[in-house]
């Protein structure tokens, strides 16, 4: 993907709670003109060794409030599979009081300053 433009494209990035701060700085910088991004993930089920190293929470934190993007969280009503699975959505929500409060805090934390970087 380095050193690609995408003009004229929509461009979907699935399951971005599994890339890096590296991964998804590279993804979003290769829209070009007349493109748009779409970006989904789910922070409650980030596969990465260390979960704050997400790229979809660092995009979310950094980029948040900069015109032109706009961030919609999801709830469980929004789920559009089998009627079942927004109660098993909640039961383990429930029952994952740390999980939730982190997903909760990945929306809340504080914008990233311009000067912090992550190495990538």
């Amino acid at each position: 993907m380095r050193g690609r433009t995408l003009n004229n494209a929509v461009i979907i990035l699935d399951e971005a709670q599994n890339t890096t701060r590296g991964q998804m700085q590279m993804f979003l910088t290769r829209m070009g003109q007349s493109s748009k991004m779409i970006v989904t993930g789910d922070p409650t089920q980030i596969d990465l060794p260390d979960p704050e190293q997400s790229g979809l929470i660092d995009a979310v934190r950094r980029l948040r409030r900069t015109p032109g993007i706009a961030v919609r969280p999801l709830e469980k009503e929004d789920v559009v599979r089998h009627d079942l699975v927004q109660r098993i959505i909640q039961a383990y929500a429930d029952h994952s009081d740390r999980r939730t409060q982190r997903t909760q805090a990945w929306i809340d934390a504080p914008e990233v300053p311009d000067e912090v970087t992550d190495g990538a």
